[in-house]
């Protein structure tokens, strides 16, 4: 998996994410990743953050929005768990929730004040 190159907004933007991220992610201490990838983890199966990714290509106009604490998260089943990718939102934020976490969407409540402290709403939820 690798980690796309965000235009330089969307690095400085990415850059601030990282940096503000939670120790623990469902109860989860944070994991070390490979150093200079834009990306994150915590727990044994590991709960993934990449930001600076590509819109997920099953993305359209009229995909369900889930949202949680005021961040839009485009859903999809993924082999062994989920991915969401955050919506309306200068740059694409993925979190990969494996499937042995229960109420996986509790990991972006955990996550979702570092997304919207630091990237931008562009266009509101509208799921």
């Amino acid at each position: 998996m690798s980690d796309a190159t965000p235009d330089p907004t969307g690095a400085a933007i990415c850059a601030d994410v990282m940096g503000d991220l939670p120790e623990t992610v469902l109860d989860q201490g944070r994991r070390t990743v490979e150093p200079g990838r834009l990306s994150a983890a915590w727990g044994k199966p590991a709960i993934v953050l990449r930001c600076g990714v590509p819109a997920p290509p099953t993305l359209t106009d009229t995909s369900e929005c889930l949202e949680i604490n005021g961040v839009g998260w485009f859903g999809e089943e993924a082999t062994g768990g989920t991915i969401y990718t955050t919506i309306g939102r200068a740059t694409f934020v993925e979190v990969s929730v494996p499937a042995e976490y229960p109420l996986g969407s509790g990991a972006l409540v955990d996550l979702g004040a570092a997304v919207s402290t630091h990237d931008p709403a562009v266009t509101p939820c509208s799921g």
